[in-house]
Formats: structure tokens, C-alpha cells, sequence
């Protein structure tokens, strides 16, 4: 008889049933009522135009090189200078008749005067997915707005975690697997349909179908990487990443270390790059521990919850070695508190806390019986449970754009490019927030970050 079992603590699901009708019945375009109105009341902006400007290049030069000998290379390209930048010394060039940007491009980096030619690109606002409820994402996008129905608690500026520049980086590839261990998903949920690899392995059950019949891996799943852009609910973090369902825990949210273990075995055997663990336990085991260092030297990122009952982080995210452990913000970057029936709880604190990111009021997805027959499936959820899927969405993005990186480049990546958004009071790593809560716009920039704590 199995004799340790693996639980987790999440913040229950904030339900406005009775003043929110888009989370019960999905509005549609003959709806006049104030939801409707709400829900589209921004139209997004969705760039479609040319990615560079036609018949213009910029060019920077060798500094060693005179005004007059620049001038005698532009003639011999034929070319013809429109605008010189100063400072940074870039000179915008009209490209020759009948040359195309990318020929005449190629053709001046090749010339050992240069020290760079590109395309003069054109710059736009930041990815804005058509999602109607991206809206209430505040996590993705603060505004200020309100985070529910009118009247709501109201966001601050950018107190998020900088998705829409995060996204003009990149929007993930569909080689890179997310595997959320968990209670399983909901394999038919319209935001999730084509995201998800095969069944999944379910080990509370023993077969090959991970179907959530509790729902807390599907809200899970839905942060880390619903299907975005599409015209329908929400948007994921990693927009084109697949999701790979495990299932470790039962109908009621529990199970054990050693179905927990082989889930991380099984995700990381089957190709996962990065593995979501929104479940933890008070007391760590040898066996837990084998499991996450098996991934780790996999390659393949571990991002686990802290815990949300104001003590010591749980495990497997204590092992510090091996995982990243998040704790959970609001929409103010403040630590999160939770409140139940059983009083009031933070998010978990202590050494081992890598980084932050937000884990309250969070807009996901939920089994599409969730709310009976022919509602709308989703709902907020709460807790460091739904603070972890935007880290491990933020880890599939980097491995996306670099798939060179290890595990442990893309968890320091992470770490050293957080927002230090609790430095006044705690400067520097702390044992509340980590380094701070996690800025997809810096980690994703083609830089070498390093830590300067």
C-alpha cells in the first residue's frame, strides 16, 4: 500500500456567477448587455504589413573610415545616402535600381569596410493576440484595468510580466513540450484542441489517457499555453508550444511520490523540454529528488510551485539544485496572500524561492464540463499553482528562440532577468519573491544576462 502521499494547496477559483455571464454562457455578436460591450470594447491592433521598409538599407561603417572614402563606397554601389544617424554613426541607404533590400544587404556585409548592413525594419505596436479575454489578463498585459467585472480591483501599470514585447521575440515553436504534471487536461477544450500531445500517460489510473477529471491541470495548462490569437477565450504564454499531459494526481487533487516520479521520468523520456509541477509536499524524499536531477541532467527545466500556506517552500521546489521555485504575485507586484475557508494564507517563503510571477485572479481555462453542459470553460484560479505555468510558458519561449541553451542557462536567464519589483523593502535576492517576478521582455532579448546580485 502506497504510504506518502503528494498534496498541494491552490487558492479556489474566483466564480462572479452572478454578475458575470461570459464565464457561464460565451457571449456572442448579437449580445447588446454590458459583457459584450466589455469584453470588446479595445479592438487589437494586428500587424500585417511588410516586416522592412522597400528600396532602403542601413548601413554602419568601419569608424576608421573617412567621410570621403564612405562617400566613394556608396558610389560604387550605385547607391545614394538618404540620412546619416548620428551618435551611433548609421547611415540609411537608397538601394540601386533593380536590387532588392535582402541582395543589397548581403552584398554589403560581405564588404570588409562594413560593419553592418540590414534591412531598415519597420517597427510597430507591441503583439496584441485577439483573444477577447486577453483583456482581463493582467498578468500578460496591466494596464491599470479593471481584473474582473467593473468595479473590480484595479491593476498597476505594468505590473506584469511583459508578454506582448516578450512576444515580439518570439512566439514559441511547436517542437518545444511543456509537460504539465498534474491532475491531467481537458483534451477538448477549444483553447487547448490541437495543443496537446497524443493522451498523455495518466498513473493514478494506469493508461494512456491523462483526461482531467478534477481541473486544476487544465486551468494550468491554459496559462502555460492555450492556443492564442485565435479568436477564442484566452491567451497562452507560449502561443505555438505543445503541451504533453501527465497525470499524478486523482479526481480530489492528490497522489504519490512514486507516480509523481515517474510522471517527471515519463515526461522527460518522451521529449518534454519543460516540466510544470503545480503540486508540491511538506516533506521531500530521495525519490522526488532522484526524479527532478534526472531531468535537470535531461536538460529539460523544472518549474515548481512554492506553496501558498505562508511556511516553508515545498518540495519538489526546495531542491533548489534542480528547479526553479515560484512564488506568487498580485496585480500590484506585491507577495500574494490567498483566502479560504480556512483563513488566510501567502505565498510560501524561504532560500530556496527563485523567482515570481503573478498567481491571483488568474483568467484559465477549465474542463469544458466544468460548468455543465454548453457553458463557457473558464474561470479564475489562484496560487502559486497558476504563478508556475507563466514561468515554465517563459521557459518553452526561450527554449524556442534558443534551443542551444541548458536547463541551467535557461533557469539563470530567468532568475537574473527578473524585476526586482520588492526592492525597497527586500534589494536584491530575497527569500519572498526570488530575484522578482519574471520579465518575459528581458529574458527574451538576445543578451547575455548575468547576475549582479
Amino acid at each position: 500500500m502506497k504510504t506518502e502521499k503528494i498534496w498541494f494547496i491552490f487558492f479556489m477559483i474566483l466564480v462572479f456567477s452572478f454578475s458575470w455571464s461570459f464565464v457561464h454562457s460565451k457571449p456572442t455578436e448579437n449580445d447588446q448587455g454590458e459583457n459584450t460591450i466589455t469584453l470588446n470594447k479595445i479592438p487589437p491592433f494586428r500587424f500585417g504589413g511588410p516586416l522592412y521598409a522597400p528600396g532602403e538599407i542601413l548601413v554602419k561603417f568601419k569608424p576608421s573610415l573617412s567621410e570621403q572614402k564612405i562617400e566613394s563606397i556608396i558610389a560604387t554601389y550605385k547607391s545614394r545616402k538618404l540620412r546619416r544617424i548620428p551618435r551611433i554613426d548609421v547611415h540609411k541607404l537608397q538601394v540601386p535600381e533593380g536590387m532588392e533590400v535582402r541582395e543589397m544587404v548581403s552584398l554589403m556585409s560581405q564588404d570588409p569596410d562594413v560593419e553592418y548592413a540590414e534591412a531598415n525594419y519597420i517597427v510597430h505596436i507591441a503583439v496584441t493576440p485577439n483573444d477577447p479575454l486577453f483583456i482581463y489578463q493582467y498578468a500578460l498585459s496591466n494596464s491599470g484595468q479593471d481584473i474582473g467585472v467593473p468595479g473590480s480591483p484595479q491593476g498597476k501599470l505594468r505590473a506584469d510580466i511583459k508578454a506582448a514585447e516578450g512576444w515580439e521575440e518570439t512566439k514559441g515553436e511547436e517542437a518545444i513540450i511543456i509537460a504539465v504534471i498534474d491532475t491531467g487536461v481537458d483534451m477538448l477544450h477549444p483553447d487547448l484542441v490541437g495543443k496537446i500531445l497524443s493522451g498523455g500517460r495518466d498513473f493514478v489510473n494506469d493508461d494512456d489517457d491523462a483526461t482531467d477529471d478534477h481541473y486544476h491541470g487544465t486551468l494550468v495548462a491554459g496559462v502555460a499555453a492555450a492556443n492564442t490569437d485565435n479568436n477564442e477565450g484566452m491567451a497562452g504564454v507560449a502561443w505555438n508550444c505543445k503541451i504533453l499531459p501527465i497525470k499524478v494526481l486523482d479526481a480530489e487533487g492528490e497522489g504519490y511520490s512514486d507516480d509523481l516520479a515517474e510522471g517527471i521520468i515519463w515526461a522527460v523520456d518522451n521529449g518534454a523540454n519543460v516540466i510544470n509541477l503545480s503540486l508540491g509536499a511538506e516533506e521531500g524524499n530521495q525519490t522526488i529528488e532522484d526524479a527532478v536531477r534526472y531531468a535537470y541532467e535531461g536538460d529539460v527545466v523544472v518549474v515548481a510551485v512554492t506553496g501558498n500556506e505562508g511556511g516553508s517552500v515545498l518540495y519538489p521546489a526546495a531542491y533548489d539544485a534542480y528547479c526553479l521555485a515560484v512564488a506568487g504575485t498580485n496585480n500590484v507586484d506585491e507577495r500574494v496572500t490567498f483566502s479560504n475557508s480556512g483563513g488566510v494564507w501567502e505565498s510560501n517563503y524561504g532560500p530556496e524561492v527563485d523567482v515570481a510571477a503573478p498567481g491571483e485572479d488568474i483568467l484559465s481555462t477549465v474542463p469544458t464540463w466544468f460548468w455543465g453542459s454548453g457553458s463557457f470553460p473558464y474561470a479564475y484560479g489562484g496560487g502559486t499553482s497558476m504563478a508556475a505555468p507563466h514561468v515554465a510558458g517563459l521557459a518553452a519561449l526561450l527554449k524556442s528562440i534558443k534551443p542551444w541553451l541548458s536547463a541551467g542557462d535557461i533557469m539563470d536567464i530567468i532568475r537574473f532577468s527578473a524585476d526586482d519589483v520588492n526592492s525597497i523593502e527586500n534589494p536584491g535576492k530575497d527569500e519572498f519573491l526570488g530575484y522578482g517576478r519574471i520579465s518575459m521582455e528581458k529574458a527574451l532579448v538576445p543578451l547575455i544576462i548575468t547576475s549582479s546580485k
